[in-house]
């Protein structure tokens, strides 16, 4: 190729880096089988946060992602039934009051969630494998399964994925506040039993342990039989 030829590719690809670049978390990309995901959904999922970052189209249309994929709006239409199913992305619907619009976008806090679930996972089995620990408390207390995780339980608990958010708050009660597995455990469980599944609950409810120097399960009983007494 002469230098012309050099310059017209040059500038071909230029033009083409200048229509907008979208950022997928690469996470995606090296793990989706493993969270169950096909090659054409995982494909759906890029092409609808590449609307978003380059276009700004929140919640295209059937036919532009049709457009896009070569697929079928009904194939595209059962993929995307499917993604919201299993947790990977909601639809909010908000008001325009100005201008009098309902508008619809699509919510990707699901599967930051579970990506981040996964990671922190594979994160905890690595470092395990290292220190040769390997543990997990179950809601009763008692280590019935070593390969269940602390964010699968909650996301049991609660009956949906974890919020990017709500996985770094398990993570800090972990490493920064040193509050063992038991007692987080235990501390879900007191909020599941109290009817207020809340992660604000749940860390009131560690503080207030942590205060009063509660370390195990039988700590805690002895604290909630004294409680209920009305003693302290």
């Amino acid at each position: 190729m002469d230098s012309k030829g050099w310059n017209t590719w040059g500038e071909g690809v230029s033009f083409g880096l200048d229509n907008g670049m979208a950022v997928i978390p690469y996470a995606l990309l090296k793990n989706y089988r493993k969270l169950n995901l096909s090659g054409s959904e995982t494909l759906l999922l890029i092409h609808l946060l590449s609307f978003r970052q380059v276009e700004g189209i929140e919640f295209p249309s059937l036919e532009e992602l049709q457009a896009v994929t070569g697929r079928s709006t009904s194939v595209i239409a059962g993929e995307l039934q499917k993604l919201m199913k299993d947790g990977f992305i909601s639809i909010d619907g908000d008001n325009d009051e100005l201008q009098g619009i309902h508008y619809e976008r699509y919510n990707f806090s699901g599967l930051y969630g579970k990506l981040g679930a996964y990671l922190a996972m594979q994160a905890k089995t690595a470092e395990q494998a290292g220190t040769g620990k390997a543990s997990s408390v179950s809601l009763n207390s008692n280590i019935e399964d070593e390969s269940r995780s602390m964010f699968s339980i909650f996301e049991k608990e609660f009956g949906r994925p974890l919020s990017p958010m709500e996985c770094e708050t398990i993570s800090n009660w972990l490493d920064q506040d040193r509050y063992p597995e038991e007692l987080i455990l235990l501390a879900l469980k007191e909020s599941v039993f109290a009817g207020k599944l809340h992660f604000r609950y749940i860390d009131r409810i560690l503080l207030e342990w942590s205060r009063n120097r509660i370390k195990n399960a039988q700590d805690v009983k002895a604290y909630t039989q004294k409680f209920r007494s009305g003693g302290r």
